[in-house]
This record gives structure tokens, sequence and C-alpha cells, in this order.
């Protein structure tokens, strides 16, 4: 899982002008590349409870989510792409890693993707 994660996984980052029209080859392909890396997110959060938690963390929010996936969803213009794309990446996480957390607290992984969200 870790050598996919650091070795597969490729957004590319486009200026807003070319990705801003969804017809265009570069959108398209970014598009395919980020909900391609939502899939390896979702993939290796299956692994909670058989794989040591911290490791399942550390490659699905450390490294995917935080390295990756949050870069694209921060150059996305707010609107409904984007907020598709924020509850994919929430329906990836367990419930299990949020149940013992104080109300209004988060995983120290996912505080940008908090500051993301509450923007």
């Amino acid at each position: 899982m870790k050598k996919s994660v650091e070795e597969d996984v490729f957004i590319p980052l486009y200026p807003k002008s070319t990705v801003e029209d969804k017809s265009s080859l570069c959108s398209k392909f970014q598009e395919r590349r980020f909900w391609s890396a939502v899939k390896l997110l979702s993939n290796v959060v299956l692994w909670d409870g058989i794989v040591q938690e911290d490791t399942v963390r550390d490659l699905g929010l450390s490294k995917l989510l935080n390295r990756y996936l949050l870069l694209n969803l921060l150059n996305t213009p707010p609107g409904p792409d984007n907020i598709e794309k924020c509850n994919k990446v929430v329906a990836c996480l367990p419930e299990r890693w949020f149940q013992n957390l104080k109300s209004g607290s988060t995983l120290p992984e996912l505080l940008n993707f908090c500051q993301h969200l509450l923007q």
C-alpha cells in the first residue's frame, strides 16, 4: 500500500484557466486522477482493524488526503463539484476514528481538511 501511495498517485495541478473548461483534456485528466486517488483512499481505509490504525491513518490521511487530494480540493472552485468531492472523501473515513473525540474536535491529520470544509 505504501508503495502504491508514494509511487502511483499523481494528480497534476494545472492553471485555473486550463481546468475551468470541464471538457478540456487537462480538466478530464485531473478529474480522473483525483477520483482514482479517492478510490485508493477508500481501499486503504478498508484495512483499518487489520493493519495498525497508525499506519492506515498515515497512508490514508497524512499522505493521500493531505498530500494529494487536499491540493486538488483547494484548487476546485466552491460549488457542487467541490461539495461532491468532499462528501466522497468524508464517506471513506471510518466512524470508529471519531467515536472518542470531544465535540468540536477532530483528528490532527484532518485539521486542514476541516478548515477547507469550514470555508
